[in-house]
């Protein structure tokens, strides 16, 4: 049996690493506020890709340290890893931020040894912390009630929640959002007195917006409260809106954002928080909403194993067109899909896996301003053989026998990503009607302008690439094309130089790797020419090489420009 005394000095230094990173997620953290009053906005993107590469960065250092530190047959010897797990066990009970702490150590596990040696005796697979915990602390909350009105009560909250640059019409705002929330509450609710506002205390920073986030609530009832501020240069801050619609606030914390930056004290209280104004939500999409997405993926996996272990579910290959480079395969009952790299691509695809993969992860840094799914990426997982569809599971063996194995009862997946699960846009348009038709298309150009404005060209535009939320939304899911906008040679056709040019089976012009020609849009999108004239109605600018150039030019004089999570109603007139 290895002595003990190893074990604690390696629980000791992992949690040491745990500290260090925390901190310096905190130092970039901090400065959200910073940024939003003097308004760096290529800052404040630069500290969002840095705070989510921090992670692996750390996981490294630490695991050097450890290398360094302990000889490698103690180190590397598995079985004194339970004595490791059981004396870091009473290192973190005392701390608030403990469930993230065992997520950092099952990182540091992976990162020291092989897949094959994961167990729960040696890391965290099922978490050792209570739901509740019992620390005693400052409330992370701040109540408010109208005891001097509706006005009074806003009054209150922003006599709070205020910053070191003023705000440009604060009188305005409260009369503009008072009559907001009279519109949005039934009238009962604005009368009575045992109306409530409960808001977390710090405030939430994300691109160029910073939220207060809470509820209203009575003793029967309660609504999700977000309250948008914009930083106009020059003007001040605004308040530029009030939201209690669940869906709404839903989609401002949707998978397809990028990650807040709050000072969070304990995560798992305001987790549970935000749970319950947004009960439809995983409290894996909510940790990582808040940038802990390690940990969100540590709920992820959690639930995953329990819902296999719980229900007879079984893995089937997802709806839609095949992928001609990566194979997709999904769990009914599971709002997820699984995602693998094929072995050999279609031909007309010029990438290669190592390009695929560097795709991916870029997705993870960018601002995917609401029109991207995020992913999470998987090493190496095992799930019982019985839980796969015979036909999905020789499909995946058949496309990518290098990702895929069967040991016995066992099917290895050696790499993998996961998305949310959406409807593709192509089935979705097959069975809506017109009005729906029209919505759909009105958002699929949205979304790539939104991407367009945030530096990012989809690359393959299809409808089978882009999906449809259960918010009606429309999202881009298929990576390994895209690139920066900035990137990009947008041209026009050039005129044939003579009738043979003209009537030629190839182009009488030179095209090179990065050339795009909108021109070429509308039936390379639209094979339905009803859908094709009415995208053009909506979203014909998409066809000009112009509107693509003048969105390249303000991004490159260093313009970041605005996409919004919500409905801006509020300031209509």
């Amino acid at each position: 049996m290895p002595q003990q005394w190893p074990a604690a000095d390696i629980a000791r230094m992992i949690l040491d690493g745990f500290d260090d990173y925390r901190e310096h997620f905190r130092q970039i953290t901090d400065g959200a506020r910073e940024r939003f009053e003097q308004a760096q906005w290529q800052q404040t993107q630069s500290a969002s890709a840095a705070r989510i590469n921090l992670y692996e960065e750390k996981v490294g250092e630490v695991s050097a340290w450890l290398r360094q530190g302990f000889e490698g047959e103690v180190l590397l010897d598995v079985a004194l890893w339970p004595l490791v797990k059981s004396a870091y066990i009473d290192l973190i009970d005392p701390r608030l931020d403990d469930e993230l702490s065992e997520t950092w150590y099952n990182s540091i596990f992976c990162s020291l040894f092989s897949h094959d040696l994961i167990s729960d005796g040696c890391m965290f697979i099922h978490t050792t912390r209570p739901s509740l915990r019992s620390h005693e602390r400052a409330a992370q909350t701040r109540t408010y009630r109208p005891q001097s009105g509706l006005s009074g009560l806003l009054a209150q909250i922003f006599a709070d929640y205020c910053f070191d640059v003023p705000y440009a019409d604060l009188a305005g705002d409260l009369a503009r959002l008072e009559g907001q929330l009279r519109e949005n509450l039934p009238d009962w609710v604005c009368k009575d007195p045992a109306l409530a506002v409960e808001l977390f205390s710090s405030v939430l920073y994300r691109n160029k917006g910073a939220y207060l986030v809470g509820r209203l609530y009575t003793q029967d009832e309660q609504w999700p409260l977000v309250i948008p501020l914009l930083h106009r240069e020059g003007h001040g801050i605004e308040v530029d809106a009030l939201i209690t619609d669940e869906a709404e606030v839903s989609i401002i914390f949707s998978f397809t954002r990028s990650y807040f930056m709050v000072d969070v004290p304990v995560p798992a209280e305001f987790v549970g928080f935000l749970k319950r104004i947004l009960p439809g939500k995983h409290i894996a999409e909510l940790y990582t909403s808040i940038g802990f997405y390690k940990h969100g993926k540590s709920e992820f996996y959690r639930a995953l194993i329990n819902h296999l272990a719980g229900t007879d579910d079984r893995f089937i290959m997802a709806p839609g067109v095949r992928g001609m480079v990566m194979s997709v395969f999904t769990l009914p009952g599971f709002n997820t899909v699984f995602k693998i790299i094929k072995d050999r691509f279609s031909p007309s695809k010029n990438v290669d896996r190592a390009t695929v993969i560097e795709k991916y992860r870029l997705v993870k840094s960018v601002d995917r301003v609401g029109r991207m799914a995020d992913t999470q990426e998987f090493s190496d997982f095992r799930f019982p053989l019985s839980k796969f569809e015979p036909e999905c599971l020789a499909e995946l063996l058949e496309v990518a026998p290098s990702t895929v194995e069967v040991h016995g009862d066992t099917v290895l997946i050696r790499h993998c990503w996961t998305e949310r699960r959406m409807t593709p846009l192509n089935l979705y348009l097959e069975n809506a009607n017109d009005a729906q038709v029209r919505e759909a298309l009105e958002d699929y150009g949205l979304a790539i302008k939104q991407l367009a404005a945030a530096n990012i060209f989809p690359g393959d535009m299809l409808l089978k690439n882009f999906g449809v939320t259960r918010h009606g939304r429309v999202v881009f899911y298929d990576y390994d094309e895209i690139c920066f906008l900035t990137e990009v040679n947008f041209r026009y056709i050039p005129p044939p130089r003579t009738p043979e040019d003209e009537m030629a089976s190839e182009p009488w012009y030179s095209i090179g790797p990065l050339d795009v020609f909108p021109e070429e849009f509308p039936p390379f999108l639209f094979a339905d020419s009803g859908q094709r004239r009415l995208f053009n109605q909506l979203h014909g600018e998409l066809y000009d090489a112009d509107y693509w150039k003048s969105l390249q030019a303000a991004i490159r004089g260093g313009k970041v420009i605005d996409v919004f999570p919500y409905r801006r109603k509020c300031r209509e007139g």
